[in-house]
């Protein structure tokens, strides 16, 4: 089912989750959603300010180890396994033109380029050539709506925006 949220400055956007402690004094091991570290430092404080983040570094594994304020020992450490951390949407970077978060896309109805209605987009995948776009088609006569999936190019989706996603009928499954 689409989610029916506006992608609106309130909404809250995960950067990385904590899976774990990290030594005794407190740090946290944490595995990132993001484009790395570097996009993580951006922001110091995290779940509408219950976590401020004092030091974050790179693990060299693609995770990374952080210390945050609010957290002193392993015990509290181990507490936050599973603890998402998350940042409102209005905190990230503005967008160049013909970019995108994925989570501006999830939730978004698609339409085919003739006005056909296809469904909704319920994730955006990534398995190496480029993003895909998985649209979930709406339920038909009580079974769960078929999926299909699109690439996010130009040719294959020539618009999309606040309100809707619309793909090229040559890549309707």
């Amino acid at each position: 089912m689409a989610q029916d949220r506006p992608v609106t400055p309130e909404f809250q956007l995960t950067l990385a989750a904590i899976i774990g402690a990290h030594g005794v004094t407190g740090e946290v091991r944490l595995k990132l959603f993001g484009e790395g570290v570097a996009a993580l430092k951006q922001h110091r404080s995290f779940n509408d300010g219950a976590l401020t983040a004092l030091k974050l570094k790179d693990d060299g594994k693609g995770g990374a180890i952080a210390r945050f304020a609010e957290v002193s020992d392993r015990t509290a450490a181990e507490k936050l396994r599973g603890t998402a951390l998350t940042v409102p949407r209005a905190a990230l970077p503005p967008l160049g033109e013909g970019e995108y978060y994925y989570a501006d896309l999830i939730g978004l109805p698609a339409v085919s380029t003739s006005g056909e209605d296809l469904g909704h987009c319920v994730a955006v995948e990534n398995f190496g050539a480029g993003d895909v776009l998985e649209i979930e088609r709406a339920p038909d006569d009580g079974k769960p709506g078929k999926c299909f999936m699109v690439p996010m190019t130009a040719e294959a989706v020539p618009e999309w925006m606040q309100s809707r996603i619309v793909i090229d009928e040559a890549w309707v499954e």
